[in-house]
């Protein structure tokens, strides 16, 4: 089987849904299928080959515009392949509305399109659009042959229109480490961080929907009552896809200044995977704030599963039996920092709750493998 894979982003390029496509990748290749992964010329590495590992790269598309109707079905034709399967999120398309009318324009050509909502979220196409915003995101459910949301949340949103869904959970895209004791505290020592620290952690990118802003207020009232409050921020500061990013981190160091957090907060920048996990190991408690709530969607919590952390994170919008609150992680509601702070709080306070959340967040990390992931997706193409 060959597999066209089409997505906005793809490494180098920071993103998400690009870590997520290429490990969907690799662990489809280990099942024995062949992968073409188009995407954007911003993805291209010079002087490199057009291979990702096991993976064919094609950084063809400069701009995700109408050409996409007539390019990907001539590619598809040309590689023989048997599916065209798109990782869609709406920011990493340029929110251009061509990909949206693709299915229906490539299933009048013969093209077998599968479809990957990584979100839901309505592009912006003019002022006052309205409805037509949720018409136009939804309208590929309608066209491809199969289609995939990465939350319970969706699957039922599609399937309240009468689309038939598949709802297949993310993986991690960092590795999953385990460190001794004494592993731990050499990592903490090279963050510059002693046993009496109080180390919170923040990982991804900022953006307005994950909270940094809450986070930050947390930290300045948490630290009020523990001197040795630190926050780690892991990662690249801003992703390749949302633009809106920037202004968001300006707000972010706004607020550090305003709260003069400058001593507590170290940004470690973009880092291999493995220094991820080593970040993610040294820490004592995973703060995720998302203002929309926690979801399986969100790779960050999924790599904060599969390293042990303790994790602090928000009341889920829907339902999400695969984790639960006291035992898997803490819940804290969306946006009220004085919650937020009040769960950090319990945490520092019990040792043993701490421990064992790590231990539930790696049994639970163990249910959403790239290989049970790559295994769904088989199932789907048969």
């Amino acid at each position: 089987m060959h597999i066209l894979f089409v997505t906005g982003e793809y490494p180098p390029m920071q993103g998400g849904v690009g870590a997520y496509t290429r490990e969907l990748a690799c662990a489809l290749h280990d099942l024995n299928v062949r992968i073409t992964v188009l995407t954007s010329q911003r993805a291209a590495q010079p002087n490199c080959a057009a291979f990702d590992g096991c993976i064919r790269v094609l950084p063809a598309i400069q701009h995700w515009d109408w050409h996409i109707l007539h390019t990907v079905p001539a590619l598809a034709a040309e590689l023989g392949a048997d599916w065209v399967h798109v990782q869609y999120q709406t920011a990493a398309f340029h929110m251009h509305p061509a990909i949206n009318f693709a299915p229906w324009q490539w299933q009048r050509q013969g093209i077998r399109t599968a479809w990957t909502y990584h979100d839901l979220l309505p592009m912006y196409l003019f002022p006052k659009a309205g409805w037509l915003r949720a018409w136009v995101t939804e309208r590929p459910a309608h066209y491809a042959e199969r289609v995939v949301t990465t939350t319970e949340a969706d699957r039922q949103r599609l399937s309240r229109r009468g689309i038939n869904v598949t709802s297949i959970p993310i993986g991690s895209n960092i590795v999953s480490r385990t460190f001794t004791p004494e592993q731990r505290r050499a990592r903490r020592q090279q963050r510059g961080y002693s046993d009496q620290d109080f180390v919170l952690a923040y990982f991804g990118f900022l953006n307005q929907s994950k909270g940094v802003v809450e986070l930050l207020k947390a930290l300045h009232q948490f630290a009020q009552t523990h001197a040795t409050a630190r926050l780690l921020m892991i990662g690249e500061r801003i992703g390749a896809s949302d633009a809106t990013n920037h202004a968001y981190a300006q707000k972010v160091e706004s607020i550090i200044h305003k709260h003069r957090l400058e001593a507590r907060v170290q940004w470690t920048g973009n880092e291999p995977d493995a220094e991820v996990a080593a970040d993610l190991n040294a820490c004592d408690v995973l703060v995720l704030p998302f203002l929309d709530g926690a979801s399986l969607r969100r790779g960050t919590l999924m790599a904060g599963l599969a390293n042990g952390c303790a994790i602090v994170t928000t009341t889920p919008q829907a339902p999400l039996p695969e984790l639960v609150d006291g035992q898997d992680v803490l819940y804290a509601p969306a946006g009220n920092v004085n919650e937020l702070v009040a769960a950090i709080q319990r945490l520092a306070d019990d040792p043993v709750l701490a421990a064992a959340l790590r231990q539930h967040a790696r049994t639970r990390s163990r249910l959403f493998t790239w290989p049970e992931i790559a295994r769904a997706h088989l199932a789907l193409y048969a």
